[in-house]
């Protein structure tokens, strides 16, 4: 069911990944191959990233989670991703939740902490709402909610975009200047700090350098629609009875605190922690603060 994955991706800049995120495994899903990091020993967490980031996003929190807990974190097909999905995956807001799920089964694992940041917290929500599988408990970080658009401003006019491949590429394109991608149009809304040019060179430049990358993330983007998300949020108002967290940024420029503050207080059972000096990339701009929030979270529940 789990094969390593060659070693030689990570040679050229926009296929390095983090020896932080541990053993690289494939998954074999309906969708096509799906590559995902494998570290530790102990109570499983999940991580989902969002667009034009992947797995890297999260090197920082296993380093430090990797001790207590079994950490994988999935390279989803957002366009950082080094693995194309096939032609015909489904890749529309309920698919994307579908892949998740399906990764989930495939990995097989027991008492699950699913997080899921930015769009990726969007698709965990979906994932969780059609099939709760193995997910006892669900962390979201900074992520669309019942009450956000998706995508959110300024993000909002990327669907329209990836319409047409040529298109998102040329506006991608500039991100390969290190300035602009820092710009509040790239990442300055969602990352306070600096990152590591290594990192960043991962985020922005598969879908530049890959055709098949380019082709997956504009299926992403142009299926892109709040109507999902929302539907999934109302259900899971509804009907679940697992442990939320919530892991936010009072200073956080495209996700208010105030819809996770609203959201908790319908769910069953959440709680909201406020990380400081941070934007949406909360593993890239506090780590120390969420790992130890995420251990808090599961060891409590």
């Amino acid at each position: 069911m789990l094969d390593p994955a060659s070693r030689e991706d990570a040679v050229a800049p926009h296929r390095w990944r983090s020896p932080a995120l541990g053993e690289s495994l494939l998954l074999d899903l309906p969708q096509g191959p799906l590559e995902c990091f494998r570290r530790g020993a102990g109570p499983a967490l999940v991580f989902a990233h969002g667009w034009l980031a992947n797995a890297n996003l999260w090197r920082k929190v296993v380093d430090l989670l990797a001790p207590r807990f079994l950490c994988v974190t999935l390279d989803l097909p957002f366009g950082s991703h080094r693995l194309p999905l096939r032609g015909d995956a489904d890749l529309a807001p309920e698919g994307c939740g579908r892949l998740i799920g399906d990764a989930l089964a495939a990995l097989a694992l027991a008492d699950v902490t699913l997080v899921g940041n930015d769009s990726g917290g969007a698709y965990a929500q979906i994932a969780l709402a059609s099939s709760p599988g193995s997910v006892r408990r669900l962390v979201l970080i900074s992520c669309e909610t019942p009450y956000d658009a998706f995508p959110p401003p300024p993000f909002d006019g990327l669907p329209a975009a990836a319409r047409d491949p040529a298109t998102l590429a040329r506006l991608l394109g500039a991100l390969r200047d290190p300035e602009v991608r820092r710009s509040p149009a790239a990442y300055g809304l969602l990352m306070k700090h600096a990152t590591d040019a290594g990192a960043f060179d991962s985020y922005v430049l598969p879908c530049l350098e890959e055709e098949s990358i380019l082709r997956d993330v504009c299926k992403v983007m142009a299926a892109a629609e709040t109507a999902p998300v929302h539907a999934a949020g109302r259900r899971l108002i509804a009907e679940l009875r697992r442990p939320v967290l919530f892991a936010w940024s009072a200073e956080d420029p495209v996700f208010p605190l105030a819809h996770a503050e609203r959201y908790a207080t319908v769910l069953a059972d959440a709680r909201v922690v406020v990380l400081p000096d941070a934007y949406g990339f909360i593993a890239e701009d506090q780590p120390v603060g969420l790992a130890a929030a995420l251990a808090a979270f599961v060891l409590s529940c």
